[in-house]
């Protein structure tokens, strides 16, 4: 190395200073390139230790840092819908259940009553319908007694089948309380179902206050109006027949008979000779004319409760009140125009198997109060055979409908005509 100090003049003595100062910048120099490739070597050391995840990672730490916050609100939201979507879906398919459980209960019950009767005849009393109790327990005690059976070592299940057959009378699973169905021409009972019962029988009640209209002779095309005396203030039900309306005789019985107008049923009744107390009083005698003995009216409308009479009785009306002309004619109509005054309104039948092709009707009236449930009584052909049915206290919009659906079937591919051996003989009315 070549000594500077050495040399000679004023040049050799500078020369000197700038070598050592650029000998000390470069040991420097060197010196911090060390130091900072020692210190970011930890530093990513320390970077690879904390994530654990490959060099990558540290090269984005700050970013990825950034992200984790957001990314976990994200995901904590994402679970929290999923969480409440299970809850609701939970909650619509338990729902669902239960009411489809509700509507099946009543053939549950009867084809559980039919299957276990052989084997277990205390759950067949508890499972029975409480309106089938007596029926039941005749169940109950034939189970009870194998021996009773004809033929040597039949199976009890099929003999308490048949005794539910015989004593219950409802082999089609009706949804409704009472049932009757009877030969119009003979009065044999075909169905019978509780028909003893005595219940309400709201606008069933319209039957009668037709059938007393008729049979007061009144001028048919007397002129009537609406007051406001045949507003219902007892159930507030609905009509569009409003005060100051005039119809005549014949269309407000049309109305009744057809679309259940209760003003138009109240309005014959009001102009009734002696007024409402006395078409009420020709109404309770025609019923005990006519045998009726378990019926009792105190409105000509049926929106009273207290308006009560059972199947049989009611099949008993119905047999005489087919002989009106008018009666069946409205009854079975299946829609009209009225003029009102100043516009026309239309209106359509109450029985839906009015409009309805396979059905053959004769006569028909609906009813519906909460009290009374659905009713319904049909003089239909089926089979070539004229027979009367009468269903009350059905629970559901379309129950009487359905089981007058289920009645007719049966009455088609059965080929049995005598369903009870508990009602009356071939021939005789049930008292």
């Amino acid at each position: 190395m070549l000594d500077l100090r050495r040399l000679n003049g004023p040049w050799g003595g500078a020369l000197a200073l700038a070598a050592a100062l650029f000998c000390t910048a470069a040991a420097n120099a060197q010196a911090n390139a060390q130091a900072n490739a020692q210190a970011g070597t930890t530093h990513a050391a320390v970077l690879l230790h904390s994530a654990g995840h490959g060099p990558m990672r540290a090269q984005r730490g700050h970013a990825a840092r950034k992200r984790g916050s957001a990314h976990r609100i994200v995901h904590r939201r994402i679970v929290h819908r999923r969480i409440v979507h299970r809850r609701i879906v939970h909650r619509r398919i338990v729902r669902r259940r239960i009411v489809h459980r509700r509507k099946i209960l009543p053939h549950v019950v009867h084809r559980r009553a039919v299957q276990r009767a052989g084997n277990a005849p205390r759950a067949l009393v508890r499972a029975a319908p409480v309106h089938l109790s007596a029926s039941a327990a005749l169940v109950h005690r034939a189970a009870a007694q194998p021996a009773a059976v004809g033929a040597a070592g039949a199976a009890p299940r099929l003999l308490a089948s048949e005794a539910l057959r015989q004593h219950v009378g409802d082999p089609v699973a009706l949804r409704s309380g009472s049932a009757l169905v009877i030969d119009a021409g003979t009065g044999r009972v075909l169905l019978s179902k509780d028909s003893g019962a005595v219940r309400p029988i709201a606008s069933l009640t319209k039957l009668m206050t037709a059938a007393v209209t008729l049979d007061a002779h009144l001028p048919m095309q007397q002129p009537i109006t609406i007051t406001d005396d045949d507003i219902d203030t007892l159930k507030w039900s609905h009509s569009r027949l409003r005060p100051g309306v005039t119809l005549s005789r014949e269309e407000l019985l049309k109305l009744a008979l057809m679309s259940s107008e209760n003003r138009a049923a109240h309005a014959l009744a009001r102009t009734y000779p002696g007024g409402t107390a006395a078409f009420v009083a020709a109404m309770n005698a025609k019923a005990r004319a006519l045998g009726m003995r378990h019926t009792h009216y105190v409105d000509p409308t049926g929106l009273s409760p207290h308006n009560e009479s059972s199947a049989r009785d009611l099949a008993r009306l119905a047999r005489d009140v087919r002989r009106y002309a008018l009666i069946r004619a409205f009854s079975t109509h299946p829609q009209s125009l009225v003029d009102v005054g100043r516009r026309e309104l239309q209106f359509r039948n109450t029985d839906h198997l009015v409009f309805n092709r396979e059905w053959d009707i004769v006569l028909q009236k609906t009813g519906y109060i909460n009290e009374a449930g659905h009713c319904l009584v049909l003089n239909t052909v089926v089979q070539g055979r004229n027979v009367i049915v009468v269903l009350l206290d059905a629970w559901g919009r379309y129950a009487h409908f359905a089981d007058a659906e289920r009645i007719r079937y049966w009455m088609r591919h059965s080929g049995r005509t005598l369903l009870s051996r508990l009602d009356t003989p071939a021939g005789a009315f049930p008292d």
